[in-house]
């Protein structure tokens, strides 16, 4: 079938689909709840919300598969340039969808008897739905207000957990460090749209290409910085990072797996269209941003990695692990030097986000199961419990050593890729640090791998029954892990070319 056919089908809202559904989804399950607001019929609300997750998946690899916005065919423009529809939007809203069906498939016994289900699984998909709508914004405006969409719910959900005091107070540093991070990104578009007379991102390109008023290139140079640092924020950079471990800890289980995967992707996709599209030559205005990038990196994945080496705590060992995984994937904006194949480098960063995506989200959602199991959250905590659930923890270890790069899984070849993209653009720096950090990171995560078949338990506990939903999303985010080593490049054509489409734009 020849998709440039296909491709003529698929104009106007009908490019928006993946993100519509969320939304649809989200106003079913309002509907529900405004019936029966008390009702806590897991069954049907979780049911609703992965189906609606798993057909946005199906209908955006749909669109992948037949070209939409791809190479051959230009990218679908909406809103007048304010909405892209394109590969990278697309790749990108895959592993949203992927980790929101995961996430949502796995509080279906994590929630229990708790209020507020129909209002938890409507803030998942609300926050899903801005994420997708990041994944496409072509402009600073839809930027910050899909920004907004997808923050303003993770708030609520990090402290969704009302009589525990962590989650309260994480939710409520969240949302306090998250307001200042988006007072700062605004006030950089302000500054931009000062400069350029635009917030459309091609058009901030032209003009600044074109020639603009030399007199404000302090003001255009300052905005700059004021955008990377708010999405650093997103990103969960350092040093914009403070939020992260505490919001990780203070969650639910499945939401600290949400955001450190589906948040974090999102956040990457803004800042690969905002610096490749609007500021495609770096230092502009004095600003270097890819030498920024390349010092944000570095510091990034190796206090992530440091910290994480510190922890007792299994939970707060990952949320430290995420950043440290933050700082890996900003080689793909740290490694675009003179020499660099940008093709590469951001596919290079797009790949190695779909595989973190399974093997994080599963290994938060390991977590929440053994909080299920009412095992505590150290890893003494965690001794011995191979003999009580061998299968569940031969999945946690396949996350865990796919998360230090070891050949188990797909998250071995995308820290290859990264590695071979680092080495192409001769940022040999970036190289080294990316190798000696993902040796560092076989300590602490070899620590919860020794904990569960090695050692013996310190109490003896019994496992009260395995619960169907949670197993599940744990089983197969682990079967996917590994069926990424062999499979990887079903994703990695398309990543490469979304990658290459992006920076000839």
């Amino acid at each position: 079938m020849n998709p440039n056919l296909l491709q003529i089908q698929i104009t106007g809202y009908e490019a928006l689909a993946p993100s519509i559904i969320l939304a649809f989804t989200a106003l079913v399950l309002f509907v529900i709840d405004s019936i029966s607001p008390e009702s806590e019929n897991s069954q049907l609300l979780s049911g609703l919300t992965v189906f609606g997750s798993l057909v946005t998946l199906v209908v955006t690899g749909s669109f992948l598969l037949i070209g939409v916005g791809g190479a051959n065919a230009s990218a679908l423009s909406l809103f007048e340039g304010q909405l892209v529809v394109d590969e990278m939007s697309l790749f990108f809203t895959f592993i949203i969808a992927s980790v929101t069906a995961l996430v949502s498939l796995a509080s279906y016994e994590y929630l229990r008897d708790r209020p507020y289900q129909a209002e938890y699984y409507i803030l998942v998909l609300l926050s899903a739905t801005g994420m997708t709508l990041m994944a496409s914004s072509n402009s600073l405006a839809t930027a910050f207000v899909s920004l907004e969409l997808t923050s303003l719910p993770s708030y609520a959900l990090v402290a969704y957990i009302k009589d525990n005091r962590g989650s309260v107070e994480a939710g409520l540093k969240y949302f306090l460090i998250g307001a200042l991070s988006s007072a700062v990104f605004v006030y950089g578009v302000s500054l931009i749209y000062a400069v350029t007379g635009s917030l459309l991102l091609p058009d901030i390109a032209s003009t600044l290409q074109g020639g603009f008023d030399e007199s404000l290139i302090g003001v255009l140079g300052f905005g700059v910085v004021m955008i990377l640092g708010g999405l650093a924020f997103k990103m969960a950079s350092v040093p914009f990072h403070f939020w992260a471990p505490e919001a990780y800890e203070g969650a639910p289980a499945p939401i600290s797996g949400f955001l450190s995967s589906a948040s974090k992707a999102a956040g990457f996709v803004l800042a690969f269209r905002v610096f490749i599209t609007a500021f495609p030559t770096s230092g502009i205005a004095g600003v270097d941003w890819v030498f920024a990038f390349q010092i944000l990196a570095l510091v990034t994945m190796t206090l992530g990695n440091f910290a994480a080496a510190t922890q007792e705590n299994v939970k707060r060992m990952l949320a430290y692990s995420s950043i440290g995984h933050a700082g890996y994937v900003l080689i793909a904006l740290a490694a675009l030097t003179g020499p660099a194949d940008q093709g590469l480098v951001l596919g290079a960063g797009m790949i190695h986000l779909l595989v973190y995506g399974f093997m994080n989200t599963g290994a938060f959602l390991f977590v929440a199961l053994a909080e299920y199991w009412g095992i505590g959250r150290t890893f003494e905590d965690y001794n011995g419990l191979a003999n009580k659930a061998p299968v569940a923890c031969a999945a946690m270890t396949v996350f865990l050593f796919n998360l230090a790069g070891l050949p188990i899984g797909g998250g071995f070849l995308s820290k290859y890729f990264l590695l071979f993209a680092t080495v192409s653009a001769q940022t040999f720096v970036l190289a080294a640090a990316l190798i000696i950090n993902s040796a560092l990171s076989l300590y602490f995560y070899t620590r919860v791998v020794k904990a569960m078949w090695i050692e013996d338990p310190t109490d003896d506990f019994t496992i009260d029954g395995y619960p169907s939903g949670l197993y599940a999303a744990v089983i197969a985010a682990a079967v996917v892990t590994v069926l990424l080593l062999p499979a990887l490049f079903l994703f990695s054509d398309p990543a490469f070319e979304a990658a290459v489409h992006c920076s000839e734009n």
